[in-house]
């Protein structure tokens, strides 16, 4: 009895340690923020054309099966028991899959087939800000403090930034919907997710609710986008890892940050969420040769912007945070 508890004691202590929670939190988001180059390289890895949709479907839904599997297995190891979702909790695995995984990642895997991992990354930000929208105005969640604004507004202006670039040159060719359009879609998808996620965990654990969610909709993108004539080829060797290595994009990075949000105050852990941006433009610059465009003044400027947008709506004062 005394060793569990001092064992549990110690895990806790060793999770609201600040630099294991700095290091696990950047860890969490260069895991985020190498999504969009290791998707651009799926594309190459496995033969998908920008305009073949039903491969990327498919591509898409065999990455979000493996990733719910690996979320089961990983909240079953960490609660000691078999994760198993209420029959009343069908629903909310359902409404889940169709916004976090289907919508969301159809239109995630379109853009990324017509704009820049370094554009993408910036634009994908938005997601921060439309949950700001839709928690205070649809949900009613919470009220529209100065400080949630002020950083939703410098958030959007940061995007809107990266979206015209202050000119039609840095978009070479202008603003595209299937690019930068589907980037926001997909973004606003997120956060009403992310909203649908804190309203069904009042009844359900997250993990459970994730895990079942990654694996149904994968399920359901596989068979669309194989009845719609998608395929995957295996160019190389490193196809299968780069897909089971972005299965555990989504299922190691969301374990870890819930483990963080488990034993530490939300805006401790949520207000580094600054550097997911920031990491998914340095690993596009480093992987997909976007270097010149990294360091553009227009990027440079609204990754900035974006990345202030995100700290000052998730920080908070001492006397709040007491």
């Amino acid at each position: 009895m005394n060793s569990n508890t001092n064992s549990k004691a110690d895990s806790k202590i060793i999770w609201t340690k600040l630099p294991i929670v700095i290091l696990t939190a950047i860890f969490c988001c260069t895991l985020w923020g190498s999504a969009s180059p290791a998707i651009k390289i799926g594309y190459e890895l496995f033969d998908i054309a920008a305009g073949d949709t039903p491969s990327r479907i498919l591509f898409a839904g065999n990455r979000f099966v493996i990733a719910g599997i690996m979320v089961i297995i990983f909240g079953s190891i960490l609660q000691k028991k078999i994760l198993i979702p209420k029959m009343t909790s069908i629903i909310y695995i359902v409404v889940l899959a169709c916004f976090q995984t289907i919508l969301q990642y159809i239109f995630f895997y379109m853009a990324l087939a017509h704009t820049s991992g370094v554009r993408g990354s910036i634009i994908n930000a938005a997601g921060s800000f439309f949950s700001i929208l839709l928690a205070v105005y649809i949900f009613k969640f919470e009220k529209l403090s100065v400080r949630k604004a002020a950083g939703m507004i410098i958030g959007f202006i940061g995007v809107f930034l990266c979206v015209t670039g202050g000119n039609a040159a840095f978009l070479e060719g202008g603003f595209s919907v299937q690019g930068e359009g589907a980037m926001l879609i997909a973004a606003f998808a997120s956060a009403v997710a992310g909203c649908f996620i804190k309203l069904f965990s009042q009844n359900e654990n997250p993990v459970v609710l994730s895990g079942y969610q990654f694996f149904l909709g994968g399920i359901v993108m596989s068979i669309v986008g194989k009845l719609m004539g998608g395929h995957l080829t295996i160019v190389s060797a490193g196809s299968i890892p780069l897909l089971i290595y972005m299965a555990f994009i989504s299922a190691g990075a969301y374990t870890l940050w819930g483990v963080l949000l488990k034993y530490n105050p939300v805006s401790t852990v949520t207000v580094l969420g600054f550097v997911n941006p920031v990491m998914g433009v340095i690993l596009s610059a480093l992987f997909l040769n976007e270097g010149d465009e990294a360091l553009s003044i227009y990027t440079l400027i609204a990754l900035v912007l974006v990345s202030i947008g995100i700290y000052i709506i998730n920080s908070k004062s001492k006397k709040a945070e007491s």
